[in-house]
């Protein structure tokens, strides 16, 4: 076993023995490693094949990978300034290794040669999907480009990740610099009992009575949904949305670090010869171009906006009629929201809450995972990086398919929001399968003292979607790395799987199994569930232009906004005055923290969400004319959608399972956006 745990591949992350000190000297060695074998794969493999060239390049990498991607990881969900420096020394080192590996003509000719060889014909969908894909992405990596250009490329792309991961973390440090301590409850009066106790506990945590507010999102959007106390809701909302700007610390102000990022990568874009960065996203995503996603997204904006425009009227004059709000504003609207639901369909979003404790929800999940797919989650063990975290293996036939880490709750030092990433992917290794295994992180509301901790519906569905995307991952039939599970799939494509689960949560027969009230067990009443359901599309045409704002805004931003002159604050204006029906204060920064397109994966992809959702729509369309949720619909899904992973295209698969392409109608139905409504 090796001493230092990052370098031990034989099973699962050692979590509890890895610290800061470990990180540089394991990629330190496995970088140098790396290098060796390109070095020998380039000078001493005459005929390449997938045998003597792929396998042990994939090898190689693979460790490197793995390793990495524990640290970053763990720079997500446990950041402290040790962990923090560690990981940020190593950006760089890891940046460049990518990009000297995308650039090794050497390393291009042995993959040409590989395509040239007789062998070729012979290889599987997976393994010529692979080559292809790397031949692809010598070019995407300007490993063609003259050597200054290279060179030049090589620099930007260490600086961009570098510029992402500043990004990230100053968005957690400007939400944990933000604190407000009260003493007096009526300040807080409106606002739910099991909300109050987080409150109180995070303030006892800290040695201080009373309660502490953050702008962690279980404390910051029940005060916005629930108190009364309008000057403390534009409080919260004026800090939330100053995050990361010039408003608050210069050190935590993204500002320049969005300036610099869309520079960077509109002079990527014009090296390998794009337009703009836009074209260049789009070069590996099922959309053809940044047109296409425009006239898709107006498209939308101009069937929705007519429902968003009704919303918000509504919105209004019930603001003005039964709260006295002469001027509804951005810090009232989840206020007003709450109060127009429970006024027109008799419940709240805390009542509901109620039955969705996080002991009935788990299984209740697991079973509609059984019932699709006839696979059983386990209980399981594994060492995890906080005590919170849980460990679960999927089984299937009483063979070992895949696993998953399960971390719920928000804290301090951990990123907001809620996503899927793989800790390593299913592949063929000699005579052994290796299965995957998945991270699913989310922050809701942990419980408090002895009650359990409680979901709104809208946790619940998000759960579903982060459980869809690791589904993907694990569910997946493909032994070769490259395209097995989310690798190689379309980015465009990768929310089919996690949107499509979120349409269980509307069933009656799943919601029966995963509720029993917090205080006295009882399942969900149908009276209550009818109420949701009738709820169920409630401003759902300003939910939709508030997506496609944050989408077209992205779009335009990475194809003709110039950021060495432009504005972006007033390129997002600009859009809102096409799309929006809410327009918040001027001194909202919210580019500032959209960690999406600057720190994530999302530059020029935000669109994905809902090109995606016309996929999942349509897809679990399927499952409605079957009845709901059912093994059979369920099993054509797993093998055409989730079993071949990346191994062919999106479309591909799409079509496979529903017989033809893609349509619109059953997002619109699904979102009660039909034109009858009107």
């Amino acid at each position: 076993m090796s001493l230092n745990p990052l370098l031990d591949f034989t099973g699962l992350p050692r979590f509890a023995e890895i610290r800061p000190e470990h990180i540089s000297p394991a990629i330190e060695q496995l970088l140098a490693e790396a290098r060796q074998t390109v070095a020998q794969l380039t000078a001493h493999v005459d005929s390449p094949s997938w045998e003597n060239f792929v396998d042990p390049l994939t090898d190689t990498t693979e460790r490197l990978s793995r390793a990495w991607g524990v640290v970053g990881h763990l720079n997500a969900v446990v950041n402290t300034p040790q962990l923090r420096d560690a990981y940020n020394a190593n950006i760089a080192p890891i940046s460049e290794f990518w990009t000297e590996l995308g650039q090794n003509l050497a390393l291009l000719g042995q993959f040409k040669a590989i395509e040239a060889s007789p062998a070729y014909a012979s290889y599987n969908a997976a393994r010529q999907k692979i080559i292809q894909n790397d031949l692809r992405d010598f070019r995407l990596s300007g490993a063609e480009l003259p050597e200054a250009q290279r060179q030049r490329y090589a620099a930007i792309q260490s600086r961009l990740a570098e510029l992402s991961a500043r990004f990230e973390q100053n968005v957690m440090d400007a939400t944990d610099a933000f604190s407000l301590y009260l003493e007096d409850a009526a300040e807080l009066d409106g606002v739910p009992e099991d909300a109050l106790a987080l409150f109180a506990a995070a303030a006892q945590a800290d040695e201080k009575t009373g309660y502490k507010i953050t702008l962690q999102f279980p404390f910051y959007f029940p005060v916005m949904q629930y108190a009364h106390n309008r000057a403390l809701r534009q409080k919260l909302y004026d800090a939330y949305v100053k995050r990361a700007s010039e408003f608050g610390l210069p050190e935590h102000d993204n500002t320049e670090i969005i300036r610099e990022k869309l520079q960077l990568t509109r002079e990527e874009a014009q090296l390998l010869g794009f337009a703009n960065f836009a074209e260049l996203s789009l070069y590996t995503k099922m959309a053809e171009s940044p047109a296409q996603v425009i006239a898709f997204l107006r498209d939308l904006a101009a069937r929705a906006k007519p429902f968003a425009v009704k919303d918000r009227a509504e919105l209004e004059a019930f603001a003005s009629k039964e709260l006295g709000f002469s001027d509804l504003q951005a810090w009232d609207i989840a206020y007003a929201a709450e109060k127009l639901r429970v006024a027109r369909y008799a419940f709240s979003e805390q009542e509901v809450k109620q039955y969705f404790p996080e002991s009935k929800v788990l299984p209740g999940l697991f079973g509609v995972v059984n019932t699709l797919y006839g696979v059983e989650v386990r209980d399981s063990s594994a060492p995890v990086w906080h005590d919170d975290v849980r460990f679960y293996d999927i089984i299937k036939d009483g063979q070992l398919v895949g696993s998953f880490y399960f971390d719920l709750y928000s804290r301090e030092g951990k990123r907001p929001g809620a996503w899927m990433d793989d800790a390593r992917g299913r592949r063929k290794k000699g005579d052994t399968m290796q299965t995957p295994v998945a991270y699913l992180t989310c922050n809701f509301t942990r419980p408090v003292g002895d009650k359990p901790a409680l979901f709104t519906h809208d946790e619940v569905i998000t759960l579903f979607h982060e459980f869809g995307h690791g589904l993907h991952h694990m569910l997946t039939q493909v032994e070769e790395l490259g395209v097995s599970g989310i690798n190689g799939v379309e980015w465009d494509a990768v929310e089919l799987p996690s949107q499509f689960m979120e349409n269980f949560c509307w069933e009656w027969d799943v919601l029966q199994g995963m509720t029993a009230h917090a205080e006295t067990g009882e399942t969900l009443p149908r009276a209550l569930f009818d109420k949701m359901l009738a709820a169920k599309n409630f401003q759902s045409g300003m939910m939709t232009v508030r997506q496609l704002e944050f989408s077209l805004f992205d779009m335009l931003l990475y194809t003709d906004f110039d950021a060495s002159t432009g504005d972006w604050l007033a390129l997002l204006d600009t859009v809102r005055q096409e799309v929006a029906v809410n327009f918040p204060p001027s001194y909202n920064r919210f580019p500032n923290s959209f960690s999406h397109i600057f720190a994530g994966g999302y530059s020029a992809g935000y669109y994905s969400y809902k090109w995606a959702e016309v996929l999942s729509a349509d897809a679990y369309a399927a499952f409605e004319e079957a009845g709901g949720a059912n093994a059979a619909t369920g099993k054509r899904f797993w093998d055409e959608v989730l079993a071949v992973g990346g191994s062919r295209s999106a479309l591909e698969s799409f079509r496979a399972f529903r017989g033809r392409d893609p349509q619109i109608d059953a997002l619109l139905r699904h979102s009660g956006m039909v034109e009858e409504a009107v």
